[in-house]
């Protein structure tokens, strides 16, 4: 169970359109896309100081960005190998029904601070980035292992 007082428990709460497992897979699919896919192009992290903290000395982490149609082709791959055939009815069990929902579930996480985004980046780039039924049904192989 979810602290209450954690923010995407605040989330759930106020927009009820998305199931915490959408949430959960957009994290999970950005570290597939990380570190199975190689995706995303190294910057310097920018963390917002807060108000009282002062600002700690010292480099800087190299944080990994990747652009709303990137992260929308890693959530597709990697809910095919999570879910195979099945994929578009498990995110759509979700709320999860277009390339759309992935940015609005995106765009909530930054809005409460769970993850961040660069000057370039808009809520409209996850739109029709794939179609659903050609991207996680047409598209789906049964490949066999090797004898």
């Amino acid at each position: 169970m979810i602290d209450p007082s954690h923010p995407i428990a605040k989330l759930l709460k106020e927009d009820r359109r998305y199931k915490i497992d959408a949430y959960a897979f957009v994290f999970e699919a950005l570290n597939f896309a990380h570190t199975q896919l190689g995706m995303g192009a190294e910057r310097a992290a920018e963390p917002e100081p807060e108000e009282d903290e002062p600002e700690e000395p010292g480099p800087k982490e190299a944080e990994r960005h990747l652009t709303g149609q990137q992260l929308c082709e890693a959530i597709r791959q990697y809910a095919l190998e999570q879910y195979g055939y099945m994929a578009q009815c498990v995110l759509n069990s979700w709320g999860v029904h277009t390339t759309s929902d992935f940015g609005e579930i995106v765009f909530n996480l930054i809005g409460i601070g769970q993850m961040r985004k660069t000057s370039d980046d808009k809520r409209e780039d996850f739109d029709n980035v794939f179609d659903f039924e050609e991207g996680l049904r047409q598209s789906f192989k049964i490949t066999l292992p090797d004898a």
